[in-house]
């Protein structure tokens, strides 16, 4: 290693570097937040923004599932202070004790979260107590139509074999299942037992015939017509749409899912103030349209919706009608037991 020899000028002159340096205390006055959020679900240049405005470092990771997700709250409630689950995961970590309620003395900004969508999400969270949403959608499929000629109106079309290896499916397991009870005419929140071996039987006849079980994937290869199908979440669609004008989205007759994600803070958060900040600053009209221009997913923000193009708020895809949604359902929290019997299933579909 090459030596390097300092004169007492050049000492004096690094002092002077690290007195007028800017520190980390010296940016971040106001501490830290640690934040755990789905991957490519925010436009990141919004941190910067609140890391100035607020003073505020921001710590931020993402998670792809959130069954991924959920172990690493469980086993230490004090690893991240602002997640964002979605609606029946919200509603078990409230039955867990891993959530803390909301201090809406510090979220002003909830004014402008839609009456409606407030009322929803107390489906999974009785009062608003834990959670403020952030998003919303449908699951649906997606398809080439260049690929697909026939209308696509049932989840029937994703056991057709004339398009096997030229489905993708969604490696979820309230997800897939949801598509196979959905066809079947149950309820994607049974926890009868029967009902949910039938639709893995369902599953594991469709196995063959499917390219891949991909997540964040699903949109990539969509728009680069490597499958003519797609489980998909509705956000994704607009941006699909937009890199490949063949791709259509559709929600069967048979009803799908719907959901809410939402922001809470965790129980366990050593930095809960800054996490309602961060909510809040989430919240405001700039960031809500911002992060809706960049992720694509409906926006329950009434204030960033004044600014939103008539044809984009027209489109059922993006933001869907009464009557679609009212053949919706949102996944709820069925419990351990309901839980574990999911997964036994999901092993055995996967274990083709």
């Amino acid at each position: 290693m090459k030596k390097t020899i300092l004169t007492a000028s050049a000492l004096i002159g690094l002092a002077a570097l690290s007195l007028t340096g800017c520190s980390s205390s010296d940016k971040f006055p106001n501490g830290v937040v640690k934040v755990y959020n789905w991957g490519e679900y925010l436009d990141e240049d919004l941190i910067a923004e609140f890391e100035s405005e607020y003073g505020i470092d921001v710590i931020y990771d993402t998670f792809t599932t959130n069954e991924e997700m959920y172990p690493k709250i469980e086993a230490d409630p004090s690893l991240y202070d602002v997640i964002c689950p979605s609606d029946y995961m919200i509603e078990k970590m409230i039955q867990n004790g891993l959530l803390s309620p909301l201090n809406y003395d510090n979220i002003p900004n909830i004014s402008n979260i839609g009456e409606s969508y407030l009322e929803k999400a107390e489906d999974f969270d009785p009062d608003n107590t834990y959670c403020v949403p952030y998003t919303y959608g449908t699951v649906g499929i997606l398809y080439n139509t260049t690929m697909v000629e026939e209308e696509i109106t049932s989840w029937d079309v994703l056991w057709d074999e004339k398009y096997s290896q030229d489905i993708i499916m969604q490696d979820s397991v309230r997800d897939a299942f949801m598509v196979a009870l959905k066809r079947l005419g149950y309820s994607a929140n049974t926890t009868v037992e029967s009902e949910v071996a039938e639709a893995a039987a369902l599953l594991k006849e469709q196995y063959p015939l499917v390219k891949a079980y991909v997540i964040d994937e699903v949109r990539d290869k969509m728009i680069n017509n490597a499958a003519a199908l797609g489980v998909i979440y509705s956000g994704e669609y607009m941006i699909c749409t937009e890199e490949n004008e063949d791709l259509a989205y559709v929600i069967p007759e048979e009803g799908s899912n719907v959901w809410i994600d939402g922001w809470v803070v965790t129980s366990g958060a050593k930095n809960k103030e800054n996490a309602e900040k961060w909510i809040n600053f989430l919240c405001t009209k700039e960031a809500a349209l911002a992060n809706f221009e960049y992720i694509g997913y409906a926006t329950p923000n009434m204030a960033a919706r004044e600014d939103i193009d008539e044809e984009l708020l027209n489109d059922p895809g993006i933001f869907p009608s009464d009557d679609i949604l009212d053949r919706c359902e949102f996944f709820l929290y069925l419990g351990e037991d309901a839980d574990n019997m999911y997964y036994e299933y999901w092993k055995q579909v996967k274990q083709q």
